[in-house]
């Protein structure tokens, strides 16, 4: 079976494994100087000055910077509690918890010198209660666990509790992994519990006070950073030569989340006690025997013998953090080379081999590991860019709940459905032993991770039998195919690589750098920065690399075929930038680099990616991302991409638009500010204004306004966090078509709503892109226009209901007329549009097809049950005609309604998926949708034009990842 697993619910299950015995003390060099440190001192600081954060702290900070941090770094314990809860006594235990560890009341500001963590003052901790029947617990759950954290303001700490009944409840705390690891729950458990029983008997709970602050320990970590980054160059020498399994495929660039799926096989209790005997017949503890396995389980399917596989260490063997609250959690990259294919071990002289690698991994773990993947630059990715530790192994256990005193108390799993690791392979013990297997579908399709899990459980089992043949007598198969052939440069047979390419071309001048072209197709085709970002991680060398993707409608050839350079355009002129680049350059990396040097093998990392991206951007004034330095990573590529931003200023300003100044933006008639024009619904909207010739001001943050910058658009630069740049950005316009949310953050949104509300003194009209989510769930049949909401809200529709009311109250003293549409969810040739394929109900139908999961919908004698949709081009004219006319106070834009099943049966099919589909009793309640919502105001409008039906759309969206199945 498969199933969905998030990385929190790893965490939760990590158990604290038997330490490996440490090498003897006599060793030198580096790592035995890290073995060997004093106690970490209490109470450095005074409370409150501002500490830096650890080396994982700060990893965990990038991720979130670089965009790519999100739920797979949040923490969500849920807890089933039965009983008398004091919802008062829960609220004081949460206040004196965080009063007594101040990492869980520490924001992380971002300073000159990088981030530092600041500890608040103590606060009580607010605590929601909501009514939830138990059948809507998980949703609502699932929604509060992936909101997102603010690091720079706090907290990194929520709870929720649902009340089913008086005495029924769930409880749900939500940590951001920066304060917390598997090791932090155990003790934030045992506290809550004593402070809660304390709390209700109205007494001191008689605690010790915590002998050390995580920011003690953060400040004792990095006083050794010399010693660390000696050893960090040390680790990486002996990773040196390794590359990640050739079963995984790279993950693209810029993918926001990583899905997860979960293969699991049950493993009876005698295999569980066979692999127990057979490490301790050698020495070695159970998770190592595990490890063995995982070993040799990937040399079977791979036929490579040098394999990197991580494992999670820590730093919780010293006596004085065993207690201590925070992330001490490193990852252990684990290099084993094996007996070559052509020999034939037997499994005990695997086990010895990787017991050896294992020592050695875990005698440094005090190694940070963003430290060696920094050593490591562009090593620390295979040719095609998947990561060097893309493999990872643990034995694990159940999780277990929350108990509080006088309270039955069972463990809730809150599904985020999301992976840290492209491949992880784990035995879970405890009272029903299973083997799984968590996969990443875009990492290792379906079909081959269902084949490697049933190998390793097979293994495993074989092994609790009879360890002692050899490999070739245990269970597995070969699983890698063969290398794909190369064109004559990797960089055109790359390009060629990709399915959305349908033309590529390289031009290597007698001077300069190489340029490469190419033609795409499709509707969501990649930009030339989004090419050359892949390319970076499929080469395997960067003199491969060109200066810079150019896309063409078509590449000019000569009649034999080959390249004509006469008719290609010009390169990016990088010349004027380049000298600002290279100061940047220098000042951050202390020496003047070539132009071509790479800022990875510079010295370069993470952090100062970000702070090369921030100095630029605040010196010339252009967007400018920690991410394009990673992916450009040479001054003059940087350079180039800086120049071509800038060109499309220029471009913008020649037609009489372009970025605005920091004050208030002069008036211009008829002026429409949209927000959101550069996501999916927005830049839909965005088009047709403009095809009406319209006179447009988007507001788009920064690093993205060179998308919209161009073609007679008014660029403001701004964000909904920050009502300044709204309220500039509202003045003198005569409309606003609001069509930008956070999803999430709902208290930003009503801000937002609020300040363009109050900012807006013009005549056109307002707009406000809201959602049928402000419904609830409504009575079966027909919902007409405005109808007042109905069942539970989820957290987004209440959002959207609460930002429509501030706009309607305001309303009488508007002097334009108002409006409110509202669309389902909406299908549209945007990649922005494309990620709706993963959420709610048609999500879960998405994600069982792509992973080849079991159906199950709703029993056919219940009734019609399906979803609304509209198309993105369709709700751009149906909005752009609300801001020429108030069609309503409150209007739908639907295109349709489909049915579950014919949207299974046509994701099944546009999926080549192999799930089998069935209607039953047990189905998703979320799929129960009986009702269709009435579109009369703007029909006109949403009449479908050709290529508008929802198979044709869905086809276009699914595109990209029928192709790369």
């Amino acid at each position: 079976m498969t199933a969905p697993l998030d990385q929190a619910d790893l965490l939760r299950r990590a158990r604290r494994r038997t330490s490996v015995p440490a090498a003897p003390a006599t060793a030198t060099g580096p790592a035995s100087a890290l073995r060997t440190p004093g106690p970490v001192p209490r109470g450095t600081g005074t409370g409150t000055d501002p500490a830096p954060l650890s080396h994982a702290q700060q990893r965990m900070w990038l991720m979130e910077r670089l965009g790519q941090g999100g739920p797979r770094y949040h923490v969500p314990l849920a807890t089933r509690l039965r009983g008398p809860l004091d919802p008062d006594a829960l609220a004081a235990a949460l206040t004196a918890l965080t009063t007594r560890h101040h990492v869980l009341r520490t924001r992380y500001a971002h300073h000159d010198d990088g981030p530092r963590q600041h500890t608040g003052p103590a606060a009580p901790v607010p605590l929601s209660v909501r009514e939830a029947a138990p059948e809507a617990a998980a949703a609502l759950l699932r929604a509060e666990a992936a909101r997102p954290f603010d690091l720079a303001t706090g907290p990194v700490l929520r709870a929720l509790v649902l009340r089913h009944a008086p005495e029924d409840h769930t409880l749900l705390l939500t940590l951001h992994h920066i304060a917390v690891d598997g090791g932090s729950l155990p003790v934030l458990a045992a506290e809550l519990a004593a402070l809660y029983a304390a709390a209700a008997d109205g007494r001191p709970a008689g605690l010790p006070e915590p002998e050390l602050q995580y920011a003690d320990y953060a400040r004792w970590e990095r006083s050794r950073d010399d010693r660390l980054a000696a050893a960090a160059a040390e680790r990486a020498a002996r990773l040196a030569g390794a590359r990640p399994p050739a079963l995984l495929r790279a993950v693209p660039p810029g993918t926001p989340e990583r899905r997860a799926v979960l293969h699991t096989a049950p493993l009876a209790p005698e295999t569980l006690d066979g692999l127990r005997r057979l490490g301790a017949r050698h020495g070695a503890t159970p998770f190592t025997v595990v490890l063995a396995a995982a070993f040799a389980a990937l040399r079977t399917a791979t036929g490579a013998s040098d394999l990197v596989l991580g494992c999670a260490g820590g730093h919780r063997a010293r006596p004085e953090l065993r207690r201590l609250i925070g992330l001490q959690v490193n990852t252990l990259p684990v290099r084993a080379r094996l007996p070559e294919p052509d020999g034939d071990p037997a499994f005990p002289e695997v086990l010895a081999t990787v017991r050896t690698a294992l020592i050695d991994a875990q005698e440094h773990h005090d190694v940070p590991f963003d430290l060696v993947v920094e050593r490591l630059g562009p090593a620390a990715r295979g040719e095609d860019g998947t990561p060097l530790l893309a493999v990872s192994c643990d034995l694990v256990r159940p999780a277990e709940p929350l108990t509080l005193p006088g309270l039955t108390a069972e463990a809730v799993e809150v599904d985020l459905g999301l992976a840290k690791f492209g491949l992880t392979l784990l035995v879970e013990e405890g009272p029903r032993p299973r083997c799984l297997l968590q996969h990443d579908p875009a990492a290792l399709d379906e079909p081959t991770a269902r084949r490697l899990h049933t190998a390793f459980t097979g293994l495993l089992t074989a092994l609790a039998a009879d360890a002692d043949r050899p490999l070739s007598a245990l269970p597995g198969e070969r699983l890698a195919g063969p290398a794909p052939a190369r064109a004559e440069h990797p960089a055109v047979a790359a390009l060629l690589a990709d399915p959305r390419v349908t033309d590529a071309a390289l031009h290597l001048a007698e001077h300069g750098p190489a340029l490469a072209y190419a033609s795409v197709r499709g509707p969501v085709a990649p930009s030339g920065a989004d090419l050359r970002a892949a390319l970076r991680r499929r080469l395997a060398e960067g003199a491969h690399l060109p200066l810079a993707v150019t896309l063409l409608d078509r590449i000019p050839r000569r009649p034999d075929g080959t390249l004509d350079p006469a008719r290609l355009p010009g390169r990016p002129d990088a010349s004027a930038r380049l000298p600002e680049v290279l100061d940047a350059f220098a000042e951050l990396l202390g020496a003047r680099p070539p132009a071509d040097g790479d800022f990875l093998r510079l010295g370069g990392h993470s952090l100062a990616a970000v702070q090369l991206a921030e100095r630029l951007r605040g010196r010339l004034g252009l967007p400018l991302t920690g991410l394009d330095v990673l992916e450009q990573r040479t001054p003059r590529a940087l350079a180039a991409l800086l120049a071509t931003r800038a060109a499309d200023r220029r471009t913008a300003d020649r037609r009489g638009t372009g970025r605005t100044a920091p004050g208030a933006l002069p008036a211009r008639a008829g002026t429409v500010l949209l927000t959101g024009a550069s996501g999916g619904v927005g830049a839909a909207v965005l088009q047709e204004l403009l095809a009406q010739g319209r006179t447009v001001r988007a507001l788009v943050r920064p690093e993205s306004a060179h998308l919209v910058a161009g073609a007679g658009v008014e660029v403001a630069e701004g964000d909904l966090a920050d009502p300044d740049s709204l309220r500039r950005a509202v003045e003198g316009a005569d409309t606003v078509i609001h069509a930008a949310c956070t999803f999430t953050e709902h208290a930003v949104d009503l801000a937002a709503m609020r300040a363009l509300v109050e900012g807006w003194h013009g005549t056109g009209g307002f707009v406000f892109v809201s959602s049928v989510d402000a419904y609830g769930r409504p009575a079966p049949g027909e919902v007409p226009e405005g109808a007042p909401p109905a069942g539970p809200l989820t957290p987004y529709g209440r959002a959207k209901l609460d930002c429509e009311r501030i706009l309607l109250d305001a309303a009488p003293r508007a002097r334009g007329p108002v409006s409110v549409v509202r669309p389902p969810i909406v299908w549209g040739p945007y990649r922005r549009l494309r990620d709706q394929l993963r959420w709610g109900a048609t999500g879960a139908l998405y994600q069982a097809a792509l992973a080849g999961r079991p159906i199950l919908l709703p029993p056919a004698d219940r009734g019609w049950s399906g979803a609304s949709w509209v198309h993105s081009a369709a709700l751009a004219r149906a909005v752009a005609q609300s801001a020429e006319r108030a069609p309503g106070r409150i209007v739908n834009a639907v295109t349709g309604h489909v049915s579950w099943t014919d949207l299974t049966a046509e994701l099944v099919r546009l999926l080549g998926s192999a799930s089998p589909v069935a209607h039953g009793p047990d189905a998703d309640p979320e799929l129960l949708r009986p009702w269709h919502h009435r579109a009369d105001a703007l029909a006109a409008a949403l009449r479908p034009e050709p290529g508008e039906d929802w198979r044709t759309v869905l086809a276009a969206m699914t595109a990209g990842t029928a192709a790369a199945r």
